[in-house]
């Protein structure tokens, strides 16, 4: 864009162009914004009078659609919520357009970000259907971003915007073969977004490239993390094995090796019992939080009462999986309650008690596990089953987490996971490149229909 050889409307038009090719096999995207194009025209006509508002200015974005916007809908996969927009954008949507980011739409996701039965399939929503993974296209895309992360491994925009509650950045991003970041928890604002829960959601970025992903958390956060180019020899990087995932793993311990990193074996995670607290805090937090946004959207259901009854008079709410979460949240004690203090407490406890005690005990710059294992089969009757998974502790410490591409099982990607102590966010991004450099493991999609 600077020496001109390609304009923001270009870019635009060129990646509108790929959706219109691509989406019909990927069902990634629920709405376009039809002033893309006049949103790429003006940022053309800032960069011809030096005007430009920054790196973004003109890139074309995707939104996870349980980002308010106040001119397109926002769903959470639900129609429920199709009934009337939200009055106002989000803090974060109002960053990329005051940073000249051309919105190019909303994504598919798993409905409700996956918090409505205990037995769902990610990447499907009332609103959206069902998204695949663009590798293999019977293949699961991980949820609950999935539309985010397929659009950008598909190059259906140049970068997506995801939420995160525990997992549902990382585990798509690994799924679907890019980069994807889950932040310390605060340094986006998380105002505007349909939540789970305030306790540990956070938006985060998709991106190809890890450069990427750190310029667009710098406009979402409001503030510079584009880390300095770093070694990665002499980093001392905690070595957290999770079978699973076939050679991928000692392949990238190997490559780790080759670079010079330090590599210390350190004890798993405990996630079930973290998980086994976090799991009926959420469920409190859920009732709490979900009600205070359905006050902030007239014109659509305000309780889960209201969604509930809802659901089950709808001919598609309840066609694939039941709502089983909802009816659980419905009965929750409020969040003033002693045994809720005591789970959310514990579980916070233990998370951050494991990466901080291994950071500072080892003197660790990160820790390191596999994202996931090879996508699962699309089957509704089964539900997810996705096994490998590591993001339980940072996401209930609220520190960050960032996927990789790590190599490939048959077709299928297996992302590499850093995390580290709050506020790392810097230096893992920097660590992440470092490894991208050396590992250089992404693969455009193939778009097979089965492997």
């Amino acid at each position: 864009m600077a020496d001109g050889t390609i304009t923001a409307v270009d870019l635009t038009e060129a990646y509108l162009a790929r959706i219109r090719e691509l989406e019909p096999k990927l069902n990634s995207i629920l709405f376009l914004d039809p002033t893309a194009v006049d949103q790429a025209r003006a940022s053309d006509e800032r960069r011809r009078g030096g005007r430009t508002l920054g790196p973004m200015d003109g890139i074309p974005v995707l939104l996870k659609d349980n980002i308010d916007t106040h001119d397109l809908p926002t769903t959470a996969g639900s129609r429920a919520l199709v009934a009337a927009n939200a009055t106002a954008d989000a803090p974060l949507v109002r960053r990329l357009r005051d940073a000249g980011a051309v919105i190019l739409g909303k994504t598919n996701l798993s409905e409700w970000a996956n918090f409505r039965s205990t037995k769902p399939t990610s990447g499907w929503s009332a609103v959206g259907g069902q998204t695949s993974n663009p590798h293999v296209l019977d293949r699961n895309p991980s949820g609950s971003s999935s539309g985010s992360a397929v659009a950008v491994a598909a190059s259906l925009a140049q970068v997506s915007i995801g939420t995160e509650t525990d997992g549902s950045i990382v585990s798509p991003g690994g799924v679907n073969g890019i980069v994807g970041l889950k932040p310390s928890l605060g340094v986006i604002d998380g105002r505007g977004i349909v939540p789970i829960s305030h306790e540990p959601d956070t938006a985060g970025p998709f991106a190809r490239h890890v450069v990427d992903a750190a310029i667009t958390l710098s406009v979402l956060a409001g503030r510079d993390f584009r880390p300095a180019e770093m070694s990665l020899r002499g980093r001392r990087i905690g070595v957290w094995t999770i079978d699973g995932t076939g050679d991928v793993w000692q392949q990238t311990l190997d490559t780790l090796g080759r670079a010079g990193a330090i590599l210390v074996n350190v004890p798993p995670a405990d996630q079930d019992t973290i998980g086994d607290n976090e799991w009926p805090a959420l469920i409190a937090e859920f009732k709490r939080d979900l009600h205070a946004y359905l006050a902030t959207r007239p014109g659509v259901p305000q309780t889960l009462d209201e969604l509930i009854t809802f659901n089950r008079n709808d001919p598609v709410e309840l066609s694939k999986f039941g709502q089983e979460l909802f009816e659980q949240a419905k009965a929750a004690p409020p969040t003033t309650d002693p045994t809720y203090r005591q789970q959310r407490a514990t579980a916070t406890e233990l998370a951050r008690g494991y990466i901080d005690g291994l950071i500072t005990g080892e003197g660790l710059d990160a820790i390191i596990a596999p994202t996931n294992a090879p996508a699962w089969l699309i089957d509704y009757a089964v539900g997810d089953v996705e096994g490998v998974g590591s993001s339980t502790p940072a996401a209930v410490a609220g520190y960050p987490n960032i996927t990789v591409p790590a190599g490939f099982v048959g077709a299928l990607p297996v992302g590499v996971s850093f995390m580290a102590e709050k506020n790392a966010d810097t230096r893992l991004l920097a660590l992440a490149a470092a490894f991208e450099r050396v590992a250089d493991a992404r693969r455009a999609p193939e778009f097979r229909p089965h492997q």
